[in-house]
């Protein structure tokens, strides 16, 4: 193991496409939820939307609107989204439980050992833009093995604000060094590592379907890459 992390105590992941694959999980709600409505519609292109309509985050983040949890902010998307595909035909109890579909999310398969496996060592928590409930949930449909939860709605801030992850250090009791974030995304890894927070790429080339590409590239400053949560856990000597 690099000298350089022998001070890290505990591991923060990014959830969403690092540690579950939200992408596959929704296209299945979706295609259920259709083939019980009798509906056809590109479900593929709809949890695509879904997944990408985060303007209203962006609102949050530069205080166009107030805070708002991602069970909100999925909300609005979907009912925009119900309009636009043409869906009618779904009672209000239908829409709440299909916005609930972030909350049951498969993992990858690594997640589950990899996770475990370092928790031998270090405190593993979520650092996410997902809610609590929405991750605790996760964590008991998917068997997801937190030390503890945390998220962005702690700091009523979304990543990449430097106070999400300043937060978290807080909690933890624990200095920026001695914290590695984990992620499939360049853009949370290098708002981490400009505060002092150690930094692991978990490569997800499958996160959004086989016909996009990951954020990858051959530069990545990053203090350990891995292809996936079992290998991290290898190159931390675990």
């Amino acid at each position: 193991m690099n000298k350089n992390l022998s001070s890290v105590k505990a591991l923060t992941f990014d959830v969403f496409g690092t540690v579950v694959d939200w992408r596959s999980s929704i296209i299945k709600e979706l295609t259920a939820l259709g083939e019980s409505k009798q509906i056809s519609a590109d479900w593929e292109s709809f949890a695509d939307k879904w997944r990408g309509g985060y303007a209203p985050m962006d609102q949050v983040r530069k205080g166009k609107l107030p805070w708002k949890s991602i069970d909100e902010l999925h909300r609005m998307v979907l009912d925009q989204l119900l309009d636009e595909f043409q869906i009618k035909d779904i009672s209000e109890s239908e829409i709440a439980h299909l916005n609930k579909a972030w909350h049951r999310l498969a993992p990858w398969p690594d997640s589950v050992e990899g996770l475990s496996r370092l928790k031998e060592k270090y405190v593993i928590a979520t650092l996410s833009n997902g809610n609590i409930s929405l991750l605790v949930n996760m964590a008991k449909h998917s068997g997801l093995p937190w030390d503890v939860v945390l998220s962005s709605e702690l700091a009523k801030h979304y990543k990449t604000d430097k106070e999400v992850y300043l937060t978290a250090a807080s909690l933890l009791d624990l200095k920026p060094e001695e914290i590695m974030m984990c992620a499939a995304h360049q853009d949370d890894l290098l708002a981490a590592r400009a505060l002092g927070l150690k930094t692991a790429y978990i490569s997800r080339p499958l996160e959004f379907g086989p016909e996009r590409k990951n954020d990858a590239t051959d530069d990545m400053p990053f203090d350990i890459i891995a292809s996936d949560i079992a290998e991290l856990a290898q190159q931390l000597g675990i």
